[in-house]
């Protein structure tokens, strides 16, 4: 399967060989990434940027003509989309009219689907979503304490990174050795995005993002929760255009905002480690609200088996996983110890105290494309083996 991440700033691209959950996954067998910058919103930037994959995973010796469906994943599928669907022209109608749920992510998903279709026309496309993983959520976890009448326009905690968490806890099963179904996880997608999720027994019980992408943990460039009366006063009197609080919520906060230079966690701890003081409360600031985000989603549970930490954060920034489970000690959460050389790029055991009933520190790598290519092919060739 062919498989298209398209982001708001790259596209991933990999061809990915059919796999069956709780088996050995193989790495892709080509993989790259399309940096597409700030012009990903325009059409013709992201139509050159499959152009450019396609080529650069021939490049690799992997032709995309070959493969048996054409995987995407989109971030926001609201109410409709609660499970993986095969592609049509009303379909990808239906996810553009979604663009205001998830402005940096949608238009660049559903202009990157359309280019695919044209350059691969004869293989079925498929879209899986960030949100289908949390469809199941309980009420009380998904509505909003605002007046009834709003729940009925459609406002509601939708959540996402539901691609990571799902395999994430598919991991961590394997990790530890015990069925996904009998364990009670939380699962943080530490990236440029950033959430957090309590799993029980498989399923999204909580989770920090909300209706779009913006609520939550302090994230690269998003400001995640925020007081609501603060965008009020801004907007009443005059600070702020609707189109300016909006540029500064996605694209000026966060990491970026607090520190003045990056929104990368590699470039912030270097700064940091050279006496840059808004870098280091940058960080500083993040360790606070991931932790106590963490803690949140804890609260979901019956018990907490695992905290998991995937994404670009959660594999690489060995020390401020470290800060953050140093705050999470009311919880009893094992210190992340050892010398940091374990391989960045295999899952592992970061942290067990070796007792019953005291949680264990797991780091995963972020394979969506595994979770979108299964979808794939169970929707592409039906009762294939390997799509479950």
């Amino acid at each position: 399967m062919l498989v298209f991440n398209a982001g708001s700033s790259t596209l991933k691209a990999s061809i990915v060989g059919a796999t069956t959950a709780g088996h050995p996954v193989p790495p892709p067998l080509a993989a790259l990434t399309i940096e597409w910058g700030n012009d990903a919103s325009r059409d013709a930037a992201v139509a050159a940027g499959v152009d450019s994959a396609l080529a650069g995973l021939r490049d690799l010796g992997a032709d995309p003509a070959d493969c048996v469906a054409v995987a995407h994943r989109v971030v926001h599928g609201g109410d409709r989309f609660r499970e993986p669907v095969l592609l049509d022209d009303a379909a990808i109608v239906a996810i553009e009219a979604m663009a205001s749920l998830a402005p940096l992510h949608n238009p660049v998903a559903t202009a990157a689907i359309r280019a695919a279709r044209e350059r691969l026309s004869s293989a079925p496309h498929v879209a899986a979503f960030d949100t289908a993983f949390h469809a199941a959520l309980p009420e009380s976890a998904w509505r909003y304490p605002l007046p009834a009448e709003w729940a009925s326009w459609g406002i509601r905690r939708y959540g996402f990174h539901g691609l990571s968490v799902e395999w994430s806890v598919e991991r961590a099963a394997v990790l530890l050795g015990r069925p996904a179904g009998d364990l009670a996880l939380v699962v943080a997608h530490l990236g440029s995005g950033c959430s957090v999720t309590a799993v029980d027994g498989g399923r999204s019980v909580a989770t920090s993002m909300g209706m779009t992408p913006l609520e939550g943990l302090m994230m690269g460039t998003r400001a995640g929760s925020v007081d609501p009366g603060i965008l009020l006063a801004v907007l009443r009197d005059g600070r702020r255009t609707l189109g300016a609080l909006a540029e500064d919520l996605d694209h000026r906060s966060g990491l970026l905002g607090v520190s003045g230079s990056a929104a990368g966690m590699r470039e912030l701890e270097i700064s940091a480690g050279g006496g840059d003081e808004r870098a280091a409360l940058a960080i500083a600031m993040f360790v606070d609200r991931a932790a106590a985000g963490i803690a949140a989603a804890a609260t979901a549970l019956p018990r907490l088996d695992a905290l998991v930490f995937t994404g670009g954060i959660g594999e690489h920034a060995r020390d401020v996983l470290a800060a953050i489970v140093r705050r999470l000690r009311v919880l009893a959460v094992p210190p992340i110890t050892g010398d940091g050389r374990e391989d960045p790029g295999a899952d592992t055991v970061l942290a067990d105290a070796g007792r019953r009933g005291v949680p264990v520190v797991l780091r995963v790598r972020a394979r969506e494309d595994v979770v979108v290519a299964r979808a794939a092919l169970r929707l592409a060739v039906p009762g294939h083996p390997s799509g479950g």
